[in-house]
Parts: structure tokens; C-alpha cells; sequence
């Protein structure tokens, strides 16, 4: 009998999580005391009111530049350090702008601007090729799922930097997290693009909890690939408590933290290339 075909993992649809997800952080900022709103968060040099500052700059920037194709720069892009250093400049200069308003403010704004998010990636054929493509996973070319789950993450992890400063209860369900962790492995491939093995050879990646699963890193002849099956020969297994997988893929925590929180089986050396893997831009 011969062995079975690698298989992809399935496209992620998240356009329906959208209103659920934007419903809790306006009840979340809502909620939030004076003292809340200054507190700092795991963003560096950005406050609890920087963040939400953030999400409603990156909101209306996505309706402007994706939906109404609005683009008053068009920076030349030539490398990844290029695209880092604009989406930098262009959140420190949202941040700075936005920031100036009070919190009601921010908050009616967001309340405004949120519908209108959610009825756009909604609007989306899921296939149909992207506004921008998925740069974190080695994309020049995304597809419209991909990039909506992309941007989904982007979303739940800051509103997550605000419910962890503000010591807020996680959204941290398996309907609402594991779309993310499901997002963040596609940037394991990149991630251990230079990790040199024998074709064949498989890394078994776990996410430890009630929203986290099982996910498989396989080397094929021309690349790594992520797969929904094992595949092949298993070099190395890694497992991560769900309360830390969000931070390793967002920069926040750092590796000592994380690699004590972990549990490396096998080749341990070649489960660590994982806590490489970036899943935003900056």
C-alpha cells in the first residue's frame, strides 16, 4: 500500500468571528477605569490606550487602502526591511494622531467603524486574490482568506495585550482562539526556511488546552510545508501551553521565557527554530 498524499491544512474562515470579536473589545474598552486606560501593555511603549488607538488606525487604514482603494503613498518596496519600516512608520504616526483623542472618543469611533469592517471582509470571495499578501508566511500573493484570517490575528492579539494588562478575563475560547493559532503555524514554513534536513523529515507541533490542536511541519524536496497529517519521518515534537502560543508568534515573550514553558521531544534542536517564527509585521 503506498503512503498517503501530504495534505494542506484547510483555508481558515474567519469573516463570521468578526462581529463577535469587535462586540467584545467595545465591551471590553467600555468597561475599562481611567487607571486602566494608561496601564502598559506587552506592545512596547504602548499603553492600554495606545492599542486601542492602533486597532482603529489599522481599521480605518484597511477600509481606505483594501475597500476603497485609497492609497496616497506607494512606497517602493524592494525587501522585507522596507515593509517593515513602513507599516512602523505608518502605526507610530497613527498612534501619535489618535492617541490625542479621550477614550469616549476612541471608543465611539471604533463603534462607528467596526460594522463597516465586518460587513467588508464579509463582502470578500474567500479564493479571490488579496489586497495585500500574507508577507509573515513568505507570500507576495495571498488569498482573500488568508489575509481576513491574517487580519483577524492582528485584532484578537491586541485586544488580548489589553485584557492581559488590564487583568480582563482572555477571549481566549476555541471558537474565537484556535482560528488564530491555526493562522499563526502558517508562518512556521517560512520560519525554518534555512533549516537544513533530510527531505521527509517531520516536526510535530502541539498547542497544550482547550482551543489548541496539533499541527504538522513537514520537509519536502523543494521546501518545508505545514500539513493536516503526519507525513513522513518525526525528527521532533514540540508542545506549547495555549496561555503562551499567541505571545511566541507576536513578540511577546521571550525565548528563555517561552523555551521554560515548553517541551521539546526528540530533536530538540530542531523543535527551537519554532520560537523564530513571526506572525506580524514590525
Amino acid at each position: 500500500m503506498s503512503a498517503p498524499t501530504p495534505n494542506p491544512p484547510a483555508p481558515i474562515q474567519t469573516a463570521h468571528l468578526f462581529p463577535k470579536l469587535e462586540a467584545l473589545l467595545l465591551e471590553l474598552l467600555e468597561s475599562l477605569s481611567p487607571d486602566d486606560w494608561l496601564r502598559p501593555t506587552l506592545a512596547p511603549k504602548w499603553t492600554v490606550k495606545d492599542v486601542a488607538a492602533h486597532l482603529l488606525d489599522t481599521e480605518l487604514r484597511l477600509l481606505s487602502m483594501a475597500r476603497d482603494g485609497y492609497r496616497r503613498e506607494q512606497p517602493a518596496i524592494a525587501s522585507n526591511a522596507d515593509l517593515v519600516a513602513f507599516v512602523n512608520r505608518l502605526n507610530a504616526e497613527g498612534v501619535a494622531v489618535l492617541g490625542r483623542l479621550s477614550p469616549a472618543v476612541l471608543v465611539s469611533l471604533l463603534r462607528a467603524a467596526s460594522p463597516q469592517l465586518c460587513a467588508y471582509v464579509a463582502s470578500l470571495d474567500p479564493f479571490a486574490p488579496a489586497a495585500f499578501g500574507v508577507s509573515w508566511a513568505g507570500e507576495q500573493q495571498s488569498a482573500n482568506w488568508f489575509d481576513t484570517a491574517r487580519e483577524y490575528t492582528e485584532r484578537w492579539h491586541h485586544q488580548q495585550q489589553i485584557r492581559l494588562a488590564t487583568n480582563k478575563p482572555g477571549a481566549m475560547t476555541r471558537e474565537l482562539y484556535f482560528p488564530v493559532l491555526d493562522c499563526f503555524m502558517r508562518a512556521l514554513p517560512f520560519a525554518y526556511r534555512d533549516v537544513p534536513v533530510p527531505a521527509g523529515t517531520l516536526v510535530q507541533v502541539n498547542v497544550s488546552g482547550d482551543a489548541g490542536g496539533t499541527w504538522y511541519l513537514h520537509r519536502a524536496p523543494d521546501a518545508w510545508k505545514l500539513l493536516a497529517s503526519a507525513a513522513g519521518t518525526k525528527a521532533a515534537e514540540v508542545t506549547i501551553p495555549q496561555e503562551i502560543a499567541w505571545r511566541i508568534f507576536t513578540k511577546g515573550i521571550d525565548r528563555q521565557s517561552a523555551t521554560q514553558q515548553m517541551r521539546f521531544e526528540g530533536d530538540a534542536a530542531l523543535g527551537r527554530p519554532l520560537l523564530r517564527a513571526i506572525a506580524i509585521v514590525g
